[in-house]
C-alpha cells in the first residue's frame, strides 16, 4: 500500500524518457485549460461542467488513501512479460474508487445546474456496489450500447482518479514499455490524444496520452499510432481554429489520433482540447476517418 503520489518520468539509460506519469496537479491543470476553451465557446456549458468535475477530481484525489497496489512479484512479472501492471480489464479494483466516486457526487451536487444531472447524481448514490462495479465494467470495456450514459462522466472521473493515484504512486521504474504503442504502459488504456512536449529534456517529442491513468508515453512522429506505419500519415486542421490542434490520419488503417502542439499553446491539455476540438471529429466523420483514440468524456450524453 501507498498513500503519497507522486510525478515522474522513466529514462532508460540516460536516453529520452519514455514515460512521464501524471503530475500532482494533473486535474487542477485540466480544470483550468477547461475553463479557458469555454469561454465563447458552442459547448461552454459542458466544457463548465467538466472544469468543476475536474476540480472535484483534484480535491478527491489529495485525500485518497490506502489503495491497495499490485505486488512486487505482480509488477516484476508484468515487466517481464510486457504487460501493463494496471490493467484496466484485469486489475481488480479496490473500493477504494467508490468512495471516490461518492465524493465527486457529493461534491459536484451543489453547481449542477439541471434537474437531470441531479437527478443522476441521487440515483448514482443510491446504486448499491454490484451496481456501481457494473457500470465500471461496462466503462472501461468501452461498451457504447449498455454505458449509462448521463452516469458516465461522473464514473469516468472517479475510475481517472483512482487508476492516476496508482500509476503516480508507483514511480516510473514499475513500469515498461508495450509492445504496441497504442496501450498505455501503465494502464492497457488507450490514448485520448498525442501531444508533441516542449522543454529541454523532450523539446519536440511526441507522447501519447492515456485516456484513464494520464500517463504519457513516447512514440515517434509522423507514426501511426495504431497500425504502425510511417506511410502515407497526413494532417488536418479546421480552416481559422487553433494551429496547436491536428488531426493525424493514416491512410492505411484509415483512424486519427488528435495531436497538440505545446510550441504554439503552450497550455493545451489531451483531454480538454480533445473535447473543445469536436468539429475537428465532425470533419473526420465527414471524410470518412475512424476516431482511433478514447475521452470518456466524448462516450457519455447530456451531463
Amino acid at each position: 500500500m501507498t498513500d503519497t503520489p507522486h510525478a515522474g518520468s522513466a529514462t532508460p539509460d540516460g536516453d529520452l524518457p519514455k514515460l512521464h506519469l501524471p503530475p500532482r496537479d494533473n486535474f487542477r491543470q485540466r480544470a483550468a485549460r477547461l475553463r479557458a476553451l469555454a469561454e465563447g465557446h458552442a459547448i461552454g456549458d459542458y466544457l463548465r461542467f467538466l472544469a468543476d468535475l475536474a476540480a472535484a477530481q483534484d480535491r478527491a484525489l489529495v485525500q485518497l488513501r490506502n489503495v491497495e497496489m499490485p505486488s512486487a512479484e505482480s509488477l516484476a512479472r508484468c515487466r517481464e512479460h510486457g504487460l501493463p501492471p494496471l490493467g484496466a480489464g484485469t486489475l481488480k479494483r479496490d473500493p477504494a474508487w467508490r468512495a471516490v466516486l461518492t465524493q465527486l457526487l457529493a461534491d459536484m451536487e451543489p453547481s449542477l445546474a439541471t434537474e437531470a444531472a441531479r437527478t443522476t447524481v441521487t440515483r448514482l448514490a443510491k446504486m448499491d456496489a454490484e451496481a456501481l462495479e457494473r457500470l465500471a465494467d461496462l466503462m472501461l470495456a468501452q461498451n457504447h450500447a449498455q454505458i449509462d450514459r448521463a452516469a458516465a462522466p461522473f464514473v469516468a472521473a472517479a475510475l481517472q482518479v483512482y487508476w492516476q493515484h496508482m500509476a503516480a504512486s508507483l514511480g516510473p521504474e514499475a513500469f515498461a514499455p508495450l509492445e504496441t504503442h497504442s496501450a498505455c504502459p501503465c494502464c492497457g488504456s488507450a490514448p485520448v490524444a498525442s501531444v508533441v512536449r516542449i522543454g529541454a529534456e523532450d523539446q519536440g517529442l511526441r507522447y501519447l496520452t492515456c485516456s484513464l491513468c494520464s500517463a504519457q508515453w513516447h512514440v515517434v512522429r509522423v507514426k501511426c499510432a495504431f497500425c504502425e506505419t510511417t506511410q502515407d500519415i497526413s494532417y488536418y486542421g479546421i480552416e481559422g481554429g487553433s494551429a496547436a490542434i491536428k488531426a493525424e490520419r493514416c491512410e492505411s488503417c484509415q483512424s486519427y489520433l488528435k495531436i497538440l502542439y505545446m510550441d504554439k499553446d503552450p497550455n493545451v491539455e489531451a483531454t480538454a482540447d480533445d473535447v473543445a476540438s469536436l468539429a475537428l471529429d465532425v470533419l473526420m466523420a465527414e471524410a470518412g476517418v475512424g476516431r482511433g483514440g478514447l475521452n470518456y468524456y466524448l462516450m457519455g450524453g447530456d451531463a
